[in-house]
């Protein structure tokens, strides 16, 4: 599947290059996204550079058969998922991200989550942790795309903006001396923006969270009989049993 966010270089070229590509070789910030009037962003590199921690656990718990980690970053949750056993693949469009992730011992791939992928129609749960809904800058292509990703019924884990925002914007990654990247294009997407932009796609809500002041939700991606079927609870997700009946044939496509 080839898009205009796989046409358009910009975001390639900013993840993949100075200062995001050195504050991951080194696990420190400080690091930003900024938009054009000044406004900072500030990303988590310390965070994102550690192991799992309590709330990243508690959402992999979440998951269902085999995992796609779209924007992996530096691998952590790949990882964690690798040690628990759980058929994963990372994906991220940043070779030090990639790199970081492999030495972790976490499967990934240096892909455009637009670009093709292995296992499409066939991962379990899709995640888009730290932000990644911004992806591409188009929620909504993003959501059409991970519909695509999953079984059918599959599972959305997203980490939504811990404010009830909806922005599309321009924004250039900086770092601690005056180097940048070249704009690219962004969304900040909270919670509710993502259940009305999920609703219009025919996904179902499952159960929205918040913990250490991150904030989540769960969605189900439509089946033929997903409208008769009731929501579920997070301890009804946590309890399921992987739907892809060979998860790890998704993983060995790789």
């Amino acid at each position: 599947m080839t898009t205009a966010h796989d046409l358009d270089p910009a975001p390639h070229r900013a993840w993949s290059a100075d200062p995001y590509a050195d504050a991951l070789r080194t696990g420190r910030g400080p690091l930003y996204l900024r938009r054009g009037d000044g406004w900072l962003l500030p990303l988590d590199v310390e965070r994102w550079c550690t192991g799992a921690d309590a709330v990243d656990r508690a959402l992999l718990d979440l998951c269902e058969g085999a995992v796609l980690d779209v924007g992996c970053g530096p691998g952590r949750m790949v990882a964690e998922l690798a040690a628990r056993g759980i058929p994963a693949l990372g994906i991220d469009i940043s070779a030090a991200a990639v790199a970081r992730t492999a030495r972790l011992g976490g499967p990934a791939l240096l892909r455009s989550v637009f670009a093709p992928l292995p296992g499409e129609g066939r991962w379990g749960t899709v995640l888009l942790a730290d932000g990644n809904l911004g992806i591409g800058g188009d929620p909504a292509a993003l959501l059409a795309r991970a519909a695509e990703l999953l079984v059918p019924g599959g599972l959305l884990i997203a980490e939504t903006a811990p404010l009830d925002v909806d922005e599309r914007v321009s924004v250039r990654i900086v770092g601690p001396t005056a180097a940048q990247t070249a704009p690219f294009l962004w969304a900040r997407v909270g919670t509710p923006a993502l259940l009305r932009a999920a609703r219009a796609a025919h996904w179902r809500p499952v159960v929205q969270w918040s913990a250490e002041g991150r904030c989540f939700a769960a969605l189900r991606s439509r089946t033929a009989s997903s409208s008769a079927e009731p929501a579920k609870s997070a301890a009804v997700i946590s309890s399921q049993r992987p739907r892809n009946p060979s998860p790890e044939s998704v993983v060995a496509d790789v």
